[in-house]
């Protein structure tokens, strides 16, 4: 069981992570540190909330901890990993859930051979249900890449990729929920267009898309077959479904994801 964690970045990715794992019993709030550029405000919220300790001094947050998260914006990742590199040592394990930026700058922003991870979770992690891809970059052993894996299953599945597709896996696990989301709150607002109060449409979505969820998780069947099952010839579901291909609903979403990988690439990039 790991003793300590430190997170460097307070932002609702962190927030997530914190969740799930206090939740999941991975680790007490007492064993939790939290550390932010500036944002006083934001760490005093979550200490409120989740009852851990923030400090301002950065070497005071990494003293100590087996793993230290970055949960910082891409462009924010060199002024983090200034602020803390003189404080760690190779026997930690630090852990990026920063989209698009490599193990390999990482280490060189480092300087040092201090083992590196690099996460994809998503905000599912706040409830248990995160889909986080895992690699190891350099001087990252089995045991670390274990510890990664027991750490993010604690707020959902976990599984490892190879570095050069976790560009992909940012687009459609990172990024995936807000796509779902976007696609929920479209429903919500023709259903209540055509009379249907509020609630009852929130509750009906929300049953509606863990249900398909679990249908993709346990049936056995594909998405195309799935769809095929429940798409009589003539009825309702086929009606919906030739009005989103008159709308380019796949190759639609097919851009959007492409659009979000070639992001995360130019966020590696900067």
């Amino acid at each position: 069981m790991t003793k300590k964690m430190a997170f460097i970045g307070a932002g609702s990715m962190a927030e997530s992570i914190l969740s799930g794992i206090l939740a999941s019993g991975f680790l007490s709030k007492e064993n939790i540190i939290i550390t932010n550029k500036s944002d006083f405000e934001r760490l005093e919220h979550l200490e409120r909330e989740y009852h851990i300790q923030y400090v301002e001094d950065k070497q005071e947050t990494v003293a100590g901890a087996h793993i230290v998260l970055l949960a910082v914006k891409p462009y924010d990742m060199e002024a983090a990993i200034e602020s803390i590199r003189a404080y760690l040592d190779p026997d930690q394990l630090l852990i990026s859930v920063a989209a698009g930026v490599s193990t390999d700058t990482i280490s060189q922003l480092l300087g040092r051979e201090i083992p590196v991870i690099r996460a994809m979770p998503n905000t599912s992690a706040a409830a248990g249900a995160s889909a986080t891809a895992v690699t190891r970059g350099q001087h990252a052993t089995e045991s670390h890449l274990r510890t990664a894996l027991e750490l993010f299953r604690t707020i959902g599945t976990a599984t490892e990729v190879d570095e050069e597709d976790m560009h992909t896996v940012t687009a459609i696990a990172g990024s995936g929920p807000a796509y779902v989301y976007y696609l929920v709150e479209a429903m919500e607002e023709a259903a209540v267009a055509s009379g249907l109060d509020k609630q009852t449409v929130h509750e009906l979505l929300v049953q509606t898309i863990a249900g398909a969820g679990e249908m993709l998780k346990s049936s056995g069947q594909g998405p195309t077959q799935l769809r095929k099952n429940i798409t009589s010839p003539g009825g309702t579901t086929q009606a919906g479904l030739e009005a989103l291909d008159k709308g380019r609903f796949q190759e639609t979403v097919i851009a959007c994801v492409e659009t979000a990988r070639e992001r995360s690439v130019e966020l590696g990039k900067k």
